[in-house]
């Protein structure tokens, strides 16, 4: 394993080696494959939904506003790890630059960060849809849900600003070999000179306690909305009122437990295989499945994905017809 065995200083750092996640040119180009089939798939699924959501009139709903957003930050987000890995495995190499590291650190901690406070955001719009169906006009109001999506970007935009350069002034003199295929706090940290990373912990504990509250936030949200559901007479009332909770609820399950497990494991059961499939599992599974565990049952937004991918073949069909005449 090349790289500097000894650094006193961050500043003389350069550059950043990735995990190589695999060693053959067979295996690098099935790994390229594979993450690209993956990121395509999220970009696909993603950007299918902002278009149905921005075009169709009848989803400028708040429910569809978050979704929306809930879009752009997994577009965002997956594509923050997986291209920089996939240009890397295409072209044999393992580096990424100093200033490109801390980008990453950025843009994840931003996105990932705005995402959980936007799921926060859309537990409490399904509570009031449910809990309190007569005032959901009143306080769902569009004013107030482009100020409720915007405290949640914002949020994830200041925790991304207080760990980047929290993480960035450490002295790191532990290498420069990130075991990891993007930029990942808990791996950096590693490379920081003894009790120096103590302070990010710090910082690392009160993000957490955030993090927490709006755990418990959405759990208590679920409390409230289950037994209101379960309160309905009749089962098509609660059979509906589960299908508009249900794909919240999954995906809020998913990004939870994958980045719970990521940022508290304890070191004992850390190790580099282990690290890697959870990274795999909370960095790029959401992003892919979430546009599919929307749409599934949801039959608005399967009308308005027909339509824009029909739209889609038929304006295609006419380009081609036109440069062929």
């Amino acid at each position: 394993m090349h790289g500097y065995s000894k650094m006193s200083n961050s500043s003389s750092l350069n550059k950043f080696l990735l995990l190589a996640l695999a060693d053959t040119r067979e295996l690098q180009l099935l790994h390229f494959s594979l993450f690209l089939g993956i990121y395509l798939a999220a970009l696909l699924g993603n950007g299918l939904i902002i278009t149905a959501v921005a075009c169709d009139h009848r989803l400028h709903t708040p429910m569809y506003f978050f979704l929306l957003n809930l879009s752009l930050l997994d577009l965002g987000s997956i594509s923050t790890t997986v291209p920089k890995s996939m240009a890397n495995s295409l072209w044999n190499t393992r580096t990424i630059s100093y200033s490109g590291c801390a980008v990453q650190v950025f843009l994840a901690f931003f996105l990932f960060g705005g995402e959980y406070y936007l799921l926060t955001v859309m537990s409490y719009d399904r509570y009031i849809a449910i809990c309190r169906p007569l005032h959901y006009g009143m306080l769902m109001e569009s004013r107030a849900c482009v100020k409720m999506a915007a405290a949640a970007w914002a949020s994830g935009f200041l925790n991304a600003v207080l760990h980047t350069a929290n993480t960035f002034l450490m002295p790191l003199c532990q290498g420069n070999v990130v075991g990891q295929f993007f930029c990942e706090l808990p791996q950096i940290l590693k490379l920081a000179c003894s009790d120096s990373y103590l302070r990010e912990v710090g910082v690392l504990v009160v993000s957490a306690s955030l993090m927490f509250g709006c755990f418990i936030f959405i759990v208590l949200s679920y409390v409230q909305i289950f037994s209101a559901v379960l309160r309905i007479p009749s089962e098509q009332g609660r059979h509906k009122a589960f299908s508009m909770c249900l794909p919240h609820l999954a995906v809020v399950s998913l990004f939870v437990s994958t980045v719970m497990f990521a940022y508290l494991k304890p070191p004992s059961l850390s190790s580099p295989a282990l690290d890697l499939v959870v990274a795999i599992l909370y960095a790029m599974v959401p992003p892919t499945v979430n546009p599919l565990i929307y749409s599934m049952r949801n039959k608005e937004l399967k009308d308005a994905l027909r339509k824009v991918i029909s739209w889609t073949f038929l304006s295609s069909g006419n380009i081609a017809f036109a440069l062929h005449n």
